[in-house]
C-alpha cells in the first residue's frame, strides 16, 4: 500500500460488495445517480457565483457531457460544476457521512437484492457505478482552485489519491466497464436511459459524438421539471424527479405540485416518501427541501422553509419575489420566506387530510412512516397543531390497527368523561402493564403512546372535543364513575377492606420515606401492585424522559403505591398484618413489592443485594398469615 492508497470506511466496504455482487436487475440506475451527482455540482457553483462570479467568467454555460470510448471500453460523464478538493474527495468517496454510518450498518441485512436499495436511502449512490465497472476513476478541480486531484479504486477495499490533470474547473468520471455492462457503451441505449431518468434535469446532458465533424446531440429537455403545467408531466417522470431531488429509490407516496399566484409567487414540487429517510430521527432535524429563486438553486438546508415536524418532505420550492443574492442571515428573517412556509405548511396539511378522509388504509401507511415525525407539531405549532391532532392515529386497547381521536371518543362508555392513555417507550411493554388491568375488565379503551413525543404534545393539549386527556398511570382510576362499575359488597368484603387498612397502615409506615402514599386500587385485577402519579404530578414517563435529557433533577418524585385487595398475596398479607401486626417480614414484603413495581415500571433495582436477599426469605417460607 503506497502513501497514495488509503483504505474505504468499513461500512462502505460492505456496501461495495453489496453492488458489486448484487443482482440488481436496474442496473442504468448507475447512470442516473452520476448525472444527478453532476446537476447537483452545478447547481452548488451556480449559487456559489452570485457572490464569486469570477468562479464561472472563463465557463458560465453548465453542461453535462457523456462520451463512449468503444475501443477502451470506458464510459465517460464529465461536468462544469464546482468541482472537488483532495479532502473532500477522500471524505466524500471514500467514508459514508457520520450521521448515518451507524444506521447504515445496522439496516444492513446480508440479502444482497434488499441491501442494495439502501444505496439511494444513504445518499451514496455514486457507488452504483461499480455494479457495470470494474475499476472507476474520478478527476476533480474546485473551481477557483489550480490544483487538481484524481481519485482511482476498483471497488475492492482500497482507494488511491493523486495529483491529477485537469485545466478546467469541475469532475470527471471515467468507468472502465465489465464485459457483461457492454450494452452501457451503445448511444441508443444511452439515449433511453437519460430520457427516461434525466429529463427533468434543468442543464443540458450531452452525448458527444462519436465521430469527428459530427455533432454532439443533447438527450434531455433541460428545463426544470416544476416550471412545466402538471397535465404535461407524467407519473413516470415525477417519480424521476422525486429520486433525483430526493436521492432516492422508492417511489413518493404523494405528490404535491402547486403554484401560488398573487402578490407573493411561487411553485412547489413537494414528495412524501414511502419509506422512512435514514436520518429522520437525527437530533438535527434538517429539512432536505431544495429552495430555488428564479429557476437558480440557493440551499438544501434552509430552516425557514418547512418546519422541523415536516422533515421528511424532499422536492423543490421555487420563489419568484426573494432576491437573487439572498444570503443566509437575509433567509431567517425574510417576511417573504414566512409566508411561503406559511402557505406550504397549509398545502401540505390540507392535502395530508384529504388522504386521511378518502383513503384511510393508504393514509394508515403513512402515519406508520411519519406520525412520529408529524406528530411533533402538535406541540411545535399553535397555530396547526390541532388540525394534526385531528387526524393523527393512535394505537388502542379497544381496537386492531390504529384509531384517531374522534372514533375513540365515538366509542366512549356511558359515564366516560375523560380519553385516557398511557405513555411509555416500548408498545409491548404497554400492552401489558398492570394499569391497564381495571380498565381492559370494564372494556374501557386505552391510547397506547409510545412515541416519546407523545408525553410533550400532550403537556401542552389537555383535551379533544371537550374530553380531557388522563393518564392511566397518575391519579385515582375513577373507574366507579363509569358504568357497570358498581359492585355490591358481601360481608366478607367488607372484612377484607378491615384487614386491608392495617395492611396499608404497615406499607405506609415502612414505605415511609420511598413513596408518596398507599392506597387500595380500582385499577388491578391481576398485578399485586403498582406504582401511579398523584393527580398534580408529572407523568411517570414524562419525568424520565426529562431526566434522560438532564432537564430534571437528580431525584425523583415520590409516587403513590396502589395494593390490589382481591390479589391472592395482599390478602395473605393483609390477614397476616390484622392477625400479628407489625414485623420485619411485612416490612420486607411492603420493599419488595414496591421494588417489584420498580421492575415493572423498568426501573432499576436501588439495592439488588437487598432485594435478592429479602426475595430468599420470601421464598423460604418467612411469612405466614
Amino acid at each position: 500500500m503506497t502513501e497514495h492508497t488509503h483504505e474505504f470506511q468499513a461500512e462502505v466496504a460492505k456496501l461495495l460488495d453489496i453492488v458489486t455482487h448484487s443482482l440488481y436487475s436496474e442496473k442504468e440506475i448507475f447512470l442516473r445517480e452520476l448525472v444527478s451527482n453532476s446537476s447537483d455540482a452545478c447547481d452548488r457553483l451556480r449559487y456559489a457565483a452570485l457572490t464569486a462570479p469570477e468562479l464561472i467568467k472563463d465557463d458560465p454555460e453548465f453542461k453535462v457531457t457523456i462520451s463512449i470510448d468503444d475501443k477502451a471500453k470506458t464510459l465517460t460523464i464529465e461536468d462544469n460544476g464546482i468541482g472537488m478538493s483532495e479532502p473532500e474527495m477522500i471524505e466524500n468517496l471514500g467514508t459514508i457521512a457520520r450521521s448515518g454510518t451507524s444506521r447504515f450498518s445496522q439496516e444492513l441485512t446480508g440479502d444482497a437484492a434488499k441491501d442494495v436499495n439502501l444505496i439511494g436511502q444513504f445518499g451514496v449512490g455514486f457507488y452504483s457505478a461499480f455494479m457495470v465497472a470494474d475499476k472507476v476513476t474520478v478527476t476533480s478541480l474546485k473551481a477557483g482552485e489550480k490544483k487538481a486531484t484524481t481519485w482511482t479504486s476498483n471497488g475492492q477495499g482500497t482507494f488511491d489519491v493523486e495529483p491529477g490533470a485537469r485545466e478546467t474547473r469541475g469532475t470527471t468520471i471515467v468507468l472502465h466497464m465489465r464485459k457483461e455492462a457492454k450494452e452501457f457503451l451503445e448511444p441508443m441505449r444511452l439515449r433511453n436511459i437519460i430520457k427516461t431518468y434525466a429529463d427533468h434535469i434543468a442543464l443540458p446532458v450531452i452525448l458527444k459524438a462519436a465521430k469527428e465533424g459530427d455533432e454532439d446531440e443533447t438527450l434531455n429537455s433541460a428545463s426544470a421539471l416544476w416550471t412545466r403545467a402538471k397535465s404535461d408531466i407524467t407519473e413516470e417522470q415525477y417519480t424521476e424527479f422525486y429520486h433525483h431531488v430526493g436521492h432516492a429509490f422508492d417511489n413518493p407516496w404523494m405528490t404535491i405540485h402547486s403554484r401560488a399566484e398573487g402578490r407573493i409567487e411561487y411553485t412547489m414540487l413537494l414528495f412524501i416518501p414511502e419509506q422512512p429517510p435514514f436520518d429522520l430521527f437525527n437530533p438535527e432535524r434538517k429539512s432536505r427541501l431544495k429552495l430555488y429563486v428564479k429557476r437558480v438553486f440557493i440551499t438544501d438546508d434552509c430552516e425557514e422553509l418547512i418546519p422541523a415536524y415536516m422533515r421528511f418532505l424532499r422536492g423543490v420550492v421555487d420563489s419568484e419575489d426573494l432576491p437573487l443574492n439572498v444570503s443566509r442571515e437575509m433567509l431567517q428573517h425574510n417576511p417573504v420566506l414566512q409566508k411561503i412556509r406559511g402557505g406550504l405548511i397549509k398545502k401540505v396539511i390540507g392535502e395530508l387530510e384529504k388522504k386521511a378522509a378518502k383513503d384511510g388504509e393508504n393514509f394508515a401507511k403513512f402515519w406508520d412512516n411519519f406520525g412520529a415525525v408529524l406528530k411533533e407539531g402538535i406541540y411545535e405549532d399553535a397555530v396547526h397543531g390541532e388540525r394534526i391532532l385531528k387526524m393523527a392515529l393512535f394505537k388502542s386497547t379497544g381496537k386492531e390497527g390504529e384509531t384517531n381521536l374522534a372514533d375513540y371518543v365515538g366509542r366512549m362508555k356511558e359515564g366516560q368523561e375523560a380519553i385516557y392513555y398511557i405513555t411509555g417507550d416500548d408498545l409491548g411493554a404497554l400492552k401489558s402493564s398492570p394499569q391497564l388491568e381495571g380498565f381492559a375488565a370494564k372494556g374501557i379503551e386505552v391510547l397506547l403512546l409510545a412515541d416519546a413525543v407523545d408525553s410533550f404534545w400532550l403537556s401542552r393539549i389537555t383535551e379533544f372535543e371537550g374530553k380531557p386527556f388522563k393518564s392511566v398511570t397518575r391519579g385515582s382510576a375513577e373507574l366507579e364513575k363509569i358504568k357497570g362499575a358498581e359492585e355490591k359488597k358481601d360481608e366478607s368484603e367488607k372484612a377484607e377492606d378491615s384487614e386491608m387498612d392495617s395492611l396499608i397502615a404497615l406499607f405506609k409506615t415502612a414505605l415511609a420515606d420511598k413513596v408518596k402514599d398507599v392506597r387500595q386500587s380500582s385499577r388491578l385485577t391481576g398485578s399485586p401492585v403498582c406504582l401511579v402519579a398523584d393527580e398534580g404530578d408529572m407523568d411517570i414517563h414524562l419525568e424520565k424522559l426529562l431526566k434522560a435529557h438532564k432537564q430534571f433533577g437528580a431525584s425523583e418524585s415520590l409516587r403513590i403505591l396502589e395494593l390490589n385487595p382481591k390479589h391472592a398475596l395482599i390478602k395473605k398479607l393483609a390477614a397476616s398484618a390484622k392477625k400479628n401486626g407489625t414485623s420485619e417480614a411485612l416490612e420486607d414484603a411492603a420493599l419488595l413489592l414496591l421494588d417489584q413495581a420498580h421492575i415493572v415500571e423498568g426501573d432499576p433495582v436501588a439495592d439488588p443485594v437487598a432485594f435478592s436477599k429479602r426475595m430468599a426469605d420470601f421464598m423460604a417460607g418467612s411469612i405466614s398469615a
